[in-house]
């Protein structure tokens, strides 16, 4: 099980857990710029918040593309479909409510540890849509 202070992730993006208690998971997320989008998904019963801290974040937000730049936040509703990545270099801050298992599914997707019945397991977390 991460821990508060652990990195995960890649060049193209890593996470940075800042804050992993039963209410809620916080991260700090950075992205290189050279990653694509993520694949469209939904948490069915999490919101999540961002809080851009350097550069700029791109996402379809329920078939909606936005761009959001450093100082605004944005919330993505549970259920909403979504993908989002750094437009160009990028940081912000994550925040996952209620945490439920998020920090243990980034855990084990960043470090190639995902088996074949993975999305199957994590289901509460992370669907994909």
């Amino acid at each position: 099980m991460p821990e508060a202070g652990d990195t995960v992730g890649g060049s193209a993006q890593q996470l940075r857990f800042l804050r992993i208690d039963d209410e809620a998971l916080e991260m700090e997320a950075a992205w290189d710029g050279t990653g694509g989008m993520a694949p469209l998904h939904l948490h069915p019963s999490q919101v999540e918040n961002f809080r851009v801290l350097e550069g700029r974040i791109r996402a379809v937000i329920d078939g909606q593309e936005h761009v959001y730049e450093q100082g605004e936040e944005f919330e993505i509703p549970a259920g909403t479909p979504h993908q989002m990545t750094g437009d160009g270099p990028a940081r912000a801050h994550w925040k996952v409510t209620p945490a439920l298992r998020t920090a243990d599914f980034f855990e084990l997707l960043f470090t190639g540890q995902a088996g074949e019945s993975f999305l199957d397991d994590f289901a509460n977390e992370f669907r994909l849509a």
